[in-house]
């Protein structure tokens, strides 16, 4: 009888860098705080500054959060997928 070969995680997630580095978990983390203080703000009535920061933690700076890339990640990511 073949014998089955198992891969193990290391062999089968090698090759997918994980693309979120400090920057985003520190982005993301801002937004989190700026959200929160909107909400806070908001409860205290006010219907200025709080709609503000909302936007712009949850339009500007947790899709920022997402989309940047760190250098290495790029590097490593263009560096597999030539363009020709």
């Amino acid at each position: 009888m073949a014998q089955k070969i198992k891969k193990t995680s290391k062999e089968a997630g090698s090759s997918i860098p994980w693309p979120f580095g400090p920057r985003n978990y520190l982005l993301f983390a801002v937004a989190l705080v700026v959200i929160v203080i909107g909400y806070v703000i908001l409860g205290q009535g006010s219907i200025t500054l709080a709609p503000i920061l909302l936007v712009f933690g949850y339009v500007i700076l947790i899709p920022l959060a997402l989309i940047v890339r760190e250098k290495k990640v790029q590097d490593e990511n263009s560096a597999e997928d030539p363009v020709e």
